[in-house]
């Protein structure tokens, strides 16, 4: 018999090898062949089913007390290793079931009862024989019963049969004992080479010994199993037999015990209709205790509903009753200031009379109710005579205020006096009646329309002649020439100057219209937003610093209204309000603008560098307008912008044709009047610079010098015997005249590098023409040479006709012989046709350079050509012009 793999000890090196480091012992390892498949006839697997070798191998782990029992798969990787594949807990084996379908008997499924689809087929282990079978079975079988405690379901396999197959199979067993808490205990029999390992019996040594007492009993051997099971039944048959009998014998008994029981229902049944009758009489009388009871319950609620409904009449009475002294205020008080507090607490009655009489103050069941509809009819009327009569007041007293400010001339400027406007005492007035108009927003909305109209219109005649009067004494006060300036325009000399007459007083009076007025006017809209009670955020000036007053004068105090209204938090931007207060603001500052737009027409008249430095003071005051309040303020700025951009842009144009007037002029040379001229204007405009405008100065820096530079290019082209010289001259002056301000201006630096290098292509033009005049013939010859050598060799050029040596003589000899006196002539050439003076050292330099560098030229290309012939070397030839 082959040696079995359960005693293959390489076998389970190996397997505990591949579980190492889970600290669990190895008790049996035995390969098997795993199948999904249905085994058919000849215990063939089923087609598209196949074996898959594997390692079963029982593993146990201690911890503390308790001993866990394991069953492993274990597979061979692709290098013959085994590696672990599943792991069962033994203590959720439920079933032990042999394959019918394998006649082996070798082929077994275990069933676990955590499996998470039990719907699946278990695999089938197939075993090589049945002894291997019974071995592992044998373990599984211990190990449940010693260390769980209880046995699997086993299906299909003979218990019996498999303990007489472990008894034959262990003929020398040596028992360990020991503690049956420290794990199963292992028993080894040998014999031959066949050792198997039992895991204590299935049954114990009295069983056994029971067992065999009773197999002595009978005659027939232990081989002749089936008779002996047929004997079992009989005799359990007659056993059942006899049972039926002995009950049989007791019949009388049983009657007796019957016929106590009938007695004992009689007596249970005679009990129930007792108590049934008791039951009837005592849901009567439950019956009229209940109806007693809800009778005083319903006696006690009408009782307490009409105490309630009686307090609730004197409530709604005292909320329906109307003061007699608050009546009397109403329709026929007065409004003067004295008589404020008890007008205000009157409008608080009858504000919160009305919300009384509304739901959710008032219960909806009362709002049908007749003296409920008489109140409310009479509280409203109370509402709209005292809100016609309110309303009356206010636009009488509104306009009274301002038509006495206006009767007084000490509130206006006056000749020689400049007065700074002053509404402190009109909005202390005014704040007198500022918790009457949140009251009357609060009864009729309506009613504020025409009541900011009113105000809007009076107070508007009041600011337009604050404005006019303001701005005509600012203008004649102011010192300023009456004479434009005309900077470009009948210019053509250069010793004549413009008038450099400080203008800034101008942009002064201006900057002072600005600081006047513009804190004024936010001022006036942000009280006017809180006085008529609009819903937006505004921007309250700081306390005694919009009107010029200090800080203690007891009239400035409280011109600022932010406690008007102490219960109205409200900080939401409404949208419907605000256009309501764009609205007003238009009806309220309309017109003072003309009065702005004089004065900034009156500075541009007197210097048109004025607009520079009053675009920047406008840019100046636009960031701070933010508030809503200031809405008509910011448009106001930025009309003002537009105007000093649009009279700004007005004079760059005028200055631009005033350039190009020059181009129709006589024929000029020399320096053109307009370069030095701007030179001047720019000069004068960076001192008028302030805050954001260099962006409008370099716009018009930008059509200036590029309307200047085109005049330029077409006057030069009048003459174009002269053309070169007129630009070289005028372009070195542009860069002389504007050297200091291209170094901090970025824009004119960068004309001013456009003008150096237009420069020097005229300088480069300029003196090509002077030295090709003078030695034509001799770079002409160089130049037939140099295209000749594209297509020739330099050894094939001297017997080409015109290029011989011979010819070659002739042309040095004529362009070379007096060369001193050639060059002298350049030098007066350039000096006859040169106006500047200043710029004649540095062409001549020039001059010379670039003659030195062709003449060298020259020289290489002749001596590449003819080698043999001579010439004045270079070095002469440098001598010669270091000399001059």
């Amino acid at each position: 018999m082959a040696k079995s793999s359960a005693d293959d000890e390489e076998l389970r090196r190996a397997c505990e090898a591949a579980i190492e480091g889970t600290k669990q012992q190895v008790v049996m390892s035995i390969r098997v062949a795993k199948t999904s498949g249905i085994i058919g006839i000849a215990g063939k697997l089923s087609r598209g089913a196949m074996a898959k070798p594997r390692v079963l191998a029982i593993s146990t782990k201690a911890k503390g007390q308790r001993t866990k029992a394991f069953l492993r798969v274990l597979k061979y990787s692709n290098g013959g290793v085994l590696e672990p594949a599943k792991l069962y807990k033994l203590k959720h084996l439920s079933k032990v079931e042999l394959v019918t379908n394998d006649p082996s008997g070798c082929t077994f499924m275990l069933g676990f009862d955590n499996l998470r689809s039990q719907s699946v087929t278990p695999p089938q282990w197939t075993m090589r024989n049945v002894d291997d079978r019974n071995r592992l079975l044998l373990c599984i079988l211990n190990i449940c019963k010693d260390v769980l405690g209880r046995l699997p379901k086993v299906v299909g396999i003979d218990v019996v049969e498999m303990a007489l197959w472990a008894k034959e199979n262990t003929p020398a067993i040596t028992k360990q004992q020991a503690n049956p808490q420290d794990g199963p205990v292992t028993a080894v029999a040998e014999e031959g080479e066949m050792t198997v390992t039992v895991e204590r019996e299935l049954v114990s040594q009295a069983e056994e010994e029971d067992m065999e007492a009773l197999l002595g009993t009978y005659v027939m051997g232990i081989g002749e199993a089936e008779a002996f099971s047929e004997r079992l039944k009989r005799e359990l048959q007659a056993l059942e037999a006899a049972n039926v009998h002995a009950i049989l014998e007791n019949e009388p008994l049983i009657d007796e015990v019957l016929h106590g029981l009938e007695s004992a229902t009689n007596c249970v049944e005679d009990m129930d209709e007792w108590l049934g009758i008791f039951n009837v009489k005592l849901r009567h009388m439950r019956e009229d205790i209940e109806s007693i009871e809800t009778r005083n319950n319903k006696l006690e609620m009408q009782s307490v509903n009409n105490k309630a409904l009686i307090e609730e009449l004197d409530r709604l009475l005292e909320r329906l009753r109307i003061p007699s002294e608050y009546a009397a205020c109403l329709t026929c008080g007065s409004f003067e200031e004295a008589r404020m507090p008890q007008n205000i607490e009157a409008c608080e009655w009858l504000t919160n009379a009305l919300h009384g009489l509304e739901s959710p103050k008032l219960d909806p069941s009362y709002s049908n109710m007749r003296a409920v509809k008489e109140k409310r009819a009479e509280v409203d009327k109370l509402k709209t005579m005292f809100v016609r009569r309110a309303s009356e007041f206010l636009r009488n007293y509104f306009s009274s205020l301002v038509d006495f400010m206006m009767s007084d001339k000490s509130y206006f400027s006056q000749r020689g006096q400049l007065k700074r406007p002053d509404h402190a005492d009109l909005r202390y007035k005014c704040r007198t009646y500022a918790r009457l108009l949140q009251h009357l927003k609060s009864l009729d909305k309506n009613c504020l329309g025409p009541l900011r109209k009113a105000y809007c219109t009076s107070l508007n005649l009041l600011l337009r002649r604050e404005a006019r009067e303001f701005a005509n004494e600012l203008r004649s006060s102011t010192k300023a020439s009456k004479n434009p300036i005309v900077w470009f325009e009948g210019l053509t000399g250069l010793n004549q100057s413009v008038n450099n007459a400080d203008t800034s007083a101008a942009s002064e009076a201006y900057a002072k219209m600005l600081t006047i007025f513009i804190p004024l006017l936010v001022d006036e809209s942000s009280f006017f937003a809180h006085f008529m009670c609009f819903e937006v955020p505004t921007l309250l000036p700081p306390e005694g610093v919009a009107n010029g007053n200090k800080a203690g004068d007891d009239k400035n105090d409280d011109l600022g209204i932010m406690d008007i209204d102490e219960n109205d938090n409200k900080s939401g931007q409404n949208s419907a309000d605000l256009e309501a207060l764009n609205e007003s603001l238009q009806d309220l500052l309309d017109g003072i603008q003309e009065d702005f737009f004089a004065v900034v027409d009156w500075a541009g008249k007197i210097d048109p560098m004025c607009c520079i430095s009053m675009h920047g003071i406008t840019e100046r005051y636009i960031p701070d307008q933010k508030a809503d309040a200031a809405g008509f303020v910011r448009i106001l700025l930025d009309d003002l912008e537009s105007r000093i951009s649009m009279q700004f842009s007005r004079f760059v144009e005028e200055t631009c044709h005033q350039i190009e007037r020059n181009e129709r002029n006589v024929r000029q040379l020399g320096v053109l009047s307009f370069i030095p001229r701007f030179a001047t204007l720019a000069t004068r405009m960076e001192q008028y610079i302030q805050g954001q405008s260099r962006d409008l100065v370099d716009q018009a820096y930008t059509k200036f010098v590029t309307i200047m530079f085109v005049t330029l290019d077409k006057i030069a082209q009048t003459d174009l015997k002269y053309q070169d010289i007129m630009l070289l001259e005028n372009y070195a002056s542009f860069q002389n005249s504007l050297y200091d301000l291209a170094n901090v201006v970025p824009t004119l630096a960068k004309f001013y590098h456009q003008a150096s290098e237009s420069y020097e292509q005229a300088c480069t033009r300029h003196i090509n023409t002077i030295i090709y005049y003078q030695f034509e013939r001799l770079f002409q010859f160089a130049r037939r040479i140099e295209d000749l050598m594209y297509t020739i060799t330099p050894e094939e050029i001297p017997f080409q006709i015109g290029l011989s040596k011979a010819d070659l003589r002739k042309v040095v000899k004529y362009s070379l012989s007096g060369v001193d006196k050639s060059i002298s002539t350049m030098y007066k050439r350039l000096q006859k046709n040169l106006a500047s003076e200043e710029l004649l050292p540095s062409l001549w330099d020039k001059c010379k350079k670039e003659f030195l560098e062709k003449y060298e030229s020259f020289v290489q290309l002749i001596n590449k050509v003819y080698p043999t012939e001579s010439i004045p070397s270079i070095s002469e030839m440098r001598g010669l012009l270091a000399s001059m």
